[in-house]
């Protein structure tokens, strides 16, 4: 029995990427800068006289993040 293979064509197929309008970019960086903020000020702030949170359920969750980032906090 004889085999036949066929060999693939070769087509050139090229995509040109448009680059996104920084208008549909601005409100996702804006809301994930205030996003990581937040999480700075509860990681590194969030124990004192800025407290938002009374009490020490705040700084229990978020302790060993804390010394990770090089916060004191003892």
């Amino acid at each position: 029995m004889a085999q036949s293979t066929a060999a693939p064509t070769p087509t050139s197929t090229t995509q040109t990427l448009t680059p996104l309008p920084l208008r549909a970019i601005a409100p996702w960086a804006v809301f994930f800068g205030v996003l990581m903020l937040v999480l700075l000020y509860f990681v590194g702030a969030e124990q004192g006289a800025t407290a938002v949170v009374s009490g020490e359920g705040v700084h229990e969750w978020v302790h060993d993040a804390r010394h990770l980032l090089g916060f004191p906090c003892h």
